[in-house]
């Protein structure tokens, strides 16, 4: 086994659903969770190769009433243990339990694509967001990475395939780069790190 490398000063943060976990809808029992089964394979060469990996969600279905904070954060306790019982390490989860507002200036700083919980995640964990890369099924997932000052990247799982092949012309970013899935965003962003950092 490679020994991981040691820690970068950047890191990954990874959208939840259609990116780590199946699209499913909102989830309203922990037991609808499904991670992708590429998922764990994923983040532990992300770990591997140096990045902490965080995670950034909207969950605007607290604010609508469809679950509450405590099933949230039962899923997001399924979400780590699962990924640690394969090696693979998540840092913290960040949720915006917002509605979105059409038209009017958002209420929070933290819905994405507003970059607030990268924010908060460069200041509680020291990260450097000019190292760092954003990577969704959603072109807002792009956005909140540049709005950061992070690289982003579009994926082709989840609601990725349809933004990409019937969204492209509404765009305001492009992606730094576009993949099919979790993994190969991981192979790509390792790909990516400078010579002397390997």
């Amino acid at each position: 086994m490679t020994a991981p490398r040691t820690s970068l000063s950047g890191a990954v943060f990874l959208d939840l659903y259609g990116t780590v976990a199946r699209e499913v809808g909102y989830i309203n029992h922990p037991d609808r969770f499904r991670l992708q089964d590429f998922s764990g394979e994923a983040i532990r060469l992300l770990n591997r190769a140096g990045y902490r990996v965080f995670v950034a969600t909207n969950q605007s279905g607290i604010a609508r009433g469809y679950f509450t904070e405590d099933v949230l954060n039962e899923v997001h306790r399924r979400l780590v243990d699962r990924l640690a019982r394969e090696g693979a390490r998540v840092e913290a989860v960040y949720h915006c339990p917002h509605l979105p507002r059409e038209g009017r200036p958002p209420e929070c700083d933290c819905r994405k694509p507003l970059p607030g919980m990268l924010h908060r995640a460069a200041r509680e964990h020291g990260v450097e967001l000019a190292s760092s890369w954003m990577a969704g099924d959603m072109i807002t997932d792009v956005e909140t990475g540049h709005l950061a000052g992070a690289r982003g990247i579009l994926l082709r799982t989840g609601y990725g395939r349809g933004q990409i092949e019937y969204q492209r012309h509404r765009w305001r970013v492009e992606p730094d780069l576009i993949c099919d899935d979790l993994l190969v965003a991981a192979h790509a962003i390792v790909a990516a790190l400078p010579q002397d950092q390997g």
